[in-house]
């Protein structure tokens, strides 16, 4: 069983069990969170789709740790005006775990 859901703009494939990657959030780890907003649920043969939400859908996640990526480097140049600039970033995210997904 999975579900596409809609979480902060973006979307992801839950899974009972899975481990995803998503933009940080401010709750304590261990904290749990429902999400309503269920694009689509698929029980093996039978599959849900919203419109724009599937109605008494929901899944549970439960706060992981919070971490930061990589740095992203961007560079700024204009030619022949001696112009450069090395930008860089590092984006935060934190892992959450899906502990249920239910369908009403």
């Amino acid at each position: 069983m999975y579900a596409l859901v809609e979480y902060k703009g973006k979307q992801y494939k839950a899974e009972k069990g899975s481990v995803l990657t998503v933009d940080k959030l401010d709750a304590e780890k261990g904290a749990t969170i429902d999400i309503d907003s269920v694009l689509l649920v698929s029980d093996g043969d039978k599959v849900s789709v919203g419109t724009p939400f599937v109605k008494g859908a929901k899944v549970q996640i439960e706060v992981g740790e919070s971490f930061r990526d990589k740095k992203v480097l961007v560079l700024k140049y204009k030619s022949k005006k001696d112009y450069h600039r090395l930008i860089g970033h590092r984006e935060q995210y934190t892992k959450v775990t899906v502990k249920d997904i239910t369908v009403a």
